[in-house]
């Protein structure tokens, strides 16, 4: 069962921390074996690789099977069916459409001493994207990591997309073709990472490396941060609710359960103003997970981190989801817009009971890889904006120089940098001469 907590209480401030410190992260200290894994990347590479891709995946490689061929890929696309691959086509087409919107525009103006100032963006020239294997296999992960940066304009996207004993998921090749990927090599975990930031006779380095994984991957990518770009340190996944009596609770369980189910460390949690209605949805959680076919691992999650809130109001409702931060918050209530002005910490909102956070995973346009662990306090979920660079621009006239550069000099004193302060004195005692 989960936790009922209640603001009346006198002792919710303590139980609520306690709700908010849960670590739900792997505990497994993995720093040690991630740096040895890293290492042996960086000293041997391909012959690294390929040991551990046998050690860790079951699978013999060598450096001309890395990366699935051409031949491979349509085979195994060739598996999927005519409904799926619409489905994909469907979300793919979708989510371009939205991330499209996102693209920035260059800037360029004169300011009023005539200097000319302003920005430009451009795209990292090479991005890796990291696919699980096995259980969390998803394809969906492939569009929304691939879409981004494709549209960014990235010239050059590989992915890796492990395949445990040999086993490749069809619609994850699928993805990636449809999305404009065409090489995909069949390794994983943190010689993955490794591989992709410092390359191997095979694999060139890339530029950024975005996508989720297992602890081992977090911390590789925690590793190699510095030497390439990363997205974030996904945590497991979260969702919190905020509903009133007029919903269905099998609705809203089911909203609870789709995160559950993804992991024994997801938490779901329940805000709501009627308490007879938070026992409903806690009813219809138990009733779901009798039949559920991931019902041991969203069981599991249910009850090591699963809560029902009672608040006296939605605007108490919104202070404690902001400082919860969650990954996805869902607004089941009679007019979310207004609630949703109120919320200023959020991976993802969605809007109304008629907008399941499940069609934000698969359909519905916006990215979902997001920030978890409460760190939609400081950070935002994946954008065309994770692939591109800002380039500030900056143009004097003698003009502008003769105005500001002075000022420019006085600075460059004051902090005992002569070199700054002459290279300006230069260029302004030759305009005194003149």
């Amino acid at each position: 069962m989960p936790v009922f907590l209640n603001t009346t209480d006198p002792d919710f401030e303590a139980a609520f921390t306690t709700l908010l410190g849960l670590k739900r992260e792997e505990a497994a200290d993995v720093d040690d074996s991630v740096a040895a894994i890293i290492a042996d990347i960086r000293a041997r590479g391909d012959a690294a690789l390929i040991e551990l891709t046998q050690r860790f995946d079951r699978l013999t490689l060598t450096s001309e099977t890395l990366a699935f061929t051409p031949d491979q890929i349509d085979a195994e696309c060739a598996k999927v069916s005519a409904e799926d691959r619409a489905a994909l086509e469907l979300a793919a087409e979708r989510i371009r459409a939205y991330h499209v919107r996102q693209m920035p525009e260059d800037q360029s103006w004169a300011d009023p001493e005539g200097a000319t100032l302003g920005w430009r963006w451009t795209p990292v020239s090479a991005a890796g994207l990291y696919v699980p294997g096995g259980l969390a296999s998803y394809p969906s992960s492939v569009l929304m990591n691939a879409i981004p940066a494709q549209v960014a304009g990235v010239e050059r996207l590989v992915i890796a997309a492990p395949t445990p004993g040999g086993v490749s998921n069809p619609l994850v090749l699928l993805a990636a073709r449809i999305a404009g990927v065409e090489t995909i090599y069949r390794i994983g975990g943190a010689q993955a990472i490794a591989a992709l930031a410092y390359g191997t006779e095979t694999i060139r380095p890339v530029d950024k490396i975005t996508g989720p994984g297992n602890a081992y991957v977090a911390a590789a990518k925690r590793r190699v941060f510095g030497r390439v770009g990363i997205d974030m340190i996904a945590g497991p996944s979260e969702i919190l609710v905020i509903a009133d009596r007029h919903n269905d609770p099998d609705w809203i369980a089911l909203d609870l359960l789709s995160q559950a189910e993804h992991d024994e460390s997801a938490q779901s949690i329940l805000i709501t103003d009627d308490a007879a209605f938070g026992q409903a949805v806690a009813r219809a959680v138990e009733k779901r997970l009798e039949t559920l076919q991931r019902r041991h691992i969203a069981a599991a999650s249910w009850a090591a981190s699963g809560a029902v809130i009672q608040v006296r109001d939605l605007t108490e409702a919104a202070h404690l989801s902001n400082r919860v931060a969650p990954e996805h918050l869902e607004l089941c209530v009679e007019d979310p817009d207004a609630l949703a002005a109120k919320i200023t910490h959020a991976g993802a909102i969605f809007l109304g009971q008629w907008t399941p956070e499940a069609i934000g995973d698969y359909i519905g346009g916006p990215n979902h890889v997001l920030p978890t662990a409460r760190s939609a306090r400081f950070s935002s979920g994946l954008s065309v904006m994770d692939f591109l660079k800002r380039t500030t621009l900056a143009k004097m006239t003698p003009a502008s120089l003769r105005a500001i550069g002075p000022a420019a000099e006085r600075l460059a004193i004051s902090e005992s940098l002569e070199a700054h302060g002459l290279s300006v004195r230069a260029r302004l005692d030759r305009l005194n001469e003149q």
